[in-house]
């Protein structure tokens, strides 16, 4: 088989790796990938939202199976442009993939649907949401409508910071259009987890879950960012979390989408936040995480693209998923300065025995080296037993790997441990 995978980053670099494992597979083009994954697969310098230019490409390279692995090119319609010339996907259609491309329309659909999700306000006009904010229950979350890679939620201690939201995402337009429309929300407490799904639209397989560490520096201070490190699995998700989500949540809203005439397949990540009424969402996407794919992935025991070609083909229930016992720790290697500021360029050292456990986000390649091109460089992923051992493995590993300006969180799985710790006793 040939196939397409559309994306560049991490998560990817997780999911080619994971596809090659499949005798069947001959041969893997990523668009347009970067210079790490050029050592899996062969990257093709085709943006992954010139959808044009994507299904050109499958057209006349013959590809049997496409994954759509990025959040951009799902919105935009990519899978439906692909089906159009007879182009099998994993990942969901535009109708589908409005529950990660809209804000509001995946609140107005939770509130519709009663899936539990923090009280909110929508509005389309600036001032409306500042004489709002003047009363409004503080802290407060204010999210952009539209997709803003990561980053177009932000949390509010302060009615001043509340304000400065609303002026950087409606007035500056710091999310472009994105912007157009916010969504307002009450502040949820509790730790989040991360929970992503295969379904075909009917049947629905939750993985491990994950906890991801989204602020920039050690200590949860810092900007948010695409996410710094993730863990899995969750210890705050438990059997009883676990249960109320499949029956309160996960089920309801895939039953709900096919309702809606929008029937989902692919992968449907579940952003919960574990509150002390029980779980709620505080944000669906449309495809595989990034960096929980760097964890996830390696603890999946089961073949992935028979997965993928089953949730296509509507036959997940016949297909089996199974995930090792065992525990993984993602740490991101990043340019110091991100998500603001920094520089690229330098040459990255990966010792040879380490290189399968390292997933590329943002490098090139000049010639034969590998050089910096991103603010989150690199993926280091350990799999163990359990996270006592998983996570001390991937810092080791981080401290063997080299380039310029290097920067990492030191406190990645710090709080899942003692959080295990205090389960235990």
């Amino acid at each position: 088989m040939k196939i397409m995978v559309v994306g560049g980053g991490g998560r990817e670099h997780a999911i080619i790796k994971k596809l090659s494992e499949n005798k069947k597979v001959e041969k893997i083009y990523c668009l347009p990938g970067n210079g790490g994954i050029a050592a899996d697969a062969e990257c093709v310098a085709i943006s992954s939202t010139d959808i044009p230019a994507i299904v050109d490409f499958a057209e006349k390279t013959g590809i049997d199976y496409a994954v759509v692995a990025q959040d951009d090119p799902l919105i935009l319609g990519c899978v439906d442009e692909l089906n159009k010339i007879g182009v099998p996907c994993f990942g969901p259609n535009k109708k589908a993939a409005i529950i990660e491309g809209s804000k509001v329309f995946s609140k107005n659909f939770m509130k519709k649907y009663g899936i539990p999700t923090a009280d909110y306000e929508v509005f389309d006009d600036p001032k409306k949401a500042l004489e709002y904010l003047k009363t409004a229950k503080i802290p407060t979350v204010v999210k952009a409508d539209g997709p803003a890679l990561g980053k177009g939620a932000l949390v509010c201690m302060t009615r001043d910071e509340a304000f400065a939201a609303v002026k950087e995402i409606m007035e500056d337009k710091q999310f472009g259009a994105s912007g157009d429309r916010i969504v307002v929300e009450e502040f949820m407490t509790g730790p989040e987890v991360s929970v992503l799904s295969f379904t075909d639209g009917e049947t629905v397989i939750p993985m491990v879950s994950s906890t991801d560490h989204k602020r920039a520096l050690t200590g949860d201070e810092g900007l948010n960012t695409g996410g710094m490190g993730t863990v899995a699995p969750s210890p705050y998700y438990t059997e009883e979390e676990k249960k109320a989500a499949l029956e309160k949540i996960i089920l309801p809203t895939v039953a709900a989408m096919k309702a809606e005439g929008r029937p989902f397949k692919g992968c449907l990540y579940f952003g919960l936040m574990i509150t002390p009424e029980g779980p709620k969402v505080v944000e669906y996407n449309c495809r595989f995480g990034d960096p929980e794919t760097q964890v996830v992935l390696p603890l999946l025991k089961s073949d992935l693209l028979e997965i993928m070609l089953a949730t296509t083909n509507g036959n997940l229930k016949d297909v089996p998923v199974e995930f090792s016992s065992g525990a993984a720790c993602c740490v991101i290697m990043a340019s110091k300065g991100y998500p603001v500021k920094y520089e690229k360029g330098f040459e990255i050292t990966i010792p040879d025995d380490l290189k399968p456990f390292v997933y590329v986000a943002g490098a090139k390649l000049d010639g034969s080296k590998l050089l910096t091109s991103g603010g989150r460089v690199l993926g280091v992923t350990a799999v163990e037993e359990n996270l006592e051992k998983a996570v001390p493995k991937a810092y080791e590993r981080c401290g063997r790997i080299s380039f310029e300006n290097a920067y990492y969180r030191a406190d990645i799985g710090k709080k899942a441990l003692e959080a295990l710790k205090k389960t235990e006793v």
